[in-house]
């Protein structure tokens, strides 16, 4: 919402680009929106020889020509392979159609599943802001309130004492990944985050020797299971791509992610 406040105040004068059916293969969903002004643009319908003709259109439109409405074949005569059709809608941004558009964000914000990382230390910042675009509700949680300061100011925080007492506060479905500075505050969280059953993912940093020693407080500590470590993902990450710099692992971990909550959805809807 706040890149949509910035562009609207950089460019007022606008056109609202939304797809308004879809008919096959097509490169993104009705209900798709971008912006167009003069110089600028902000968000995307598909890209390619499709959006550079709804783009033209609506700089013809900022002119005084263009149309309202374009049914776009996505094949070889404008030189797409997709296949499918699709409608565009093109019209003025004003502030009605603004006012529409900023309620719709936040109810689909609205429902955007929760990522909770526990930690800003190096990876903790780097997965943060690999997260950022993506339809994610992300929130750091730290103990230490200085790490908090050095993140990107759009980044929801919370500055906490007791971080694995947030766990049970969590909404069914949301990811956690934990990357804090002290193993026993990871295996803690863990420990309340595998004891639900309802979230899509939970990650944890480290190695298999911190796995094994996870499994093994589980146990020895007896408030919790060892087969709920089937259901913790350690390392984060993966195991193909084997570089460790902080923003390579939070790459593969954002895709895990992404995966993750997908599946879970599926799962949910099914």
């Amino acid at each position: 919402m706040t890149e949509l406040r910035t562009f609207l105040t950089a460019n007022p004068g606008s056109i609202l680009i939304e797809i308004v059916g879809t008919q096959g293969s097509t490169p993104r969903e009705t209900g798709t929106f971008m912006l167009v002004s003069a110089e600028h643009l902000w968000g995307t319908i598909g890209g390619g020889q499709f959006e550079f003709l709804a783009i033209a259109n609506a700089r013809d439109m900022l002119r005084g020509a263009g149309v309202e409405f374009m049914d776009i074949p996505l094949g070889p005569e404008i030189g797409q392979c997709c296949g499918g059709r699709t409608q565009l809608r093109c019209r003025p941004a004003t502030a009605e159609v603004i006012d529409d558009l900023k309620r719709r964000i936040e109810d689909e914000t609205h429902d955007w599943p929760e990522v909770h990382i526990f930690g800003a230390g190096h990876v903790g910042k780097a997965l943060a802001v690999a997260l950022r675009p993506l339809p994610l509700l992300t929130t750091v949680i730290e103990t230490r309130s200085q790490e908090l300061d050095e993140l990107p100011a759009d980044i929801a925080t919370r500055l906490v004492a007791m971080p694995e007492a947030q766990v049970a506060d969590m909404r069914p479905g949301s990811a956690l990944v934990i990357l804090t500075h002290d193993h026993a505050l990871d295996f803690l969280i863990a420990r309340e985050a595998l004891a639900r059953d309802d979230l899509a993912y939970v990650g944890m940093i480290g190695s298999a020797t911190k796995r094994a020693t996870f499994s093994h407080w589980l146990v020895r500590d007896g408030s919790g299971d060892k087969a709920w470590v089937d259901r913790l993902t350690l390392p984060i990450g993966g195991a193909t791509v084997r570089d460790k710099r902080p923003e390579v692992i939070a790459a593969m971990t954002a895709a895990e992610i992404m995966t993750a909550l997908t599946l879970y959805r599926l799962r949910s809807s099914s």
